[in-house]
């Protein structure tokens, strides 16, 4: 019973100091990919692709709160029908 907790004492402890440590790295200059990009004038590309999707999101959320205001708006209606 004492071998498991104290096992698991150690392996906390081990990781614990580990991830101090691998903090503790130096960083590099910079991103390499984005340095590439940005030197080969893609990174417009990039940009432009995550601005497209993020259009098409938008205007699919856009769409999609009209339509379940139609639907509501019908449940609605449908509703003072029967209870009349």
């Amino acid at each position: 019973m004492r071998l498991p907790f104290r096992l698991i004492c150690l392996l906390a402890t081990l990781l614990l100091l580990s991830q101090n440590l691998m903090a503790q790295q130096p960083v590099a200059d910079g991103i390499e990919m984005a340095d590439r990009l940005r030197a080969d004038g893609k990174i417009w590309v990039v940009v432009a692709v995550i601005a497209a999707v993020f259009t098409g999101i938008i205007i699919y959320l856009i769409r999609l709160d009209q339509q379940l205001g139609k639907l509501e708006k019908e449940v609605k209606e449908n509703k003072k029908q029967f209870s009349l």
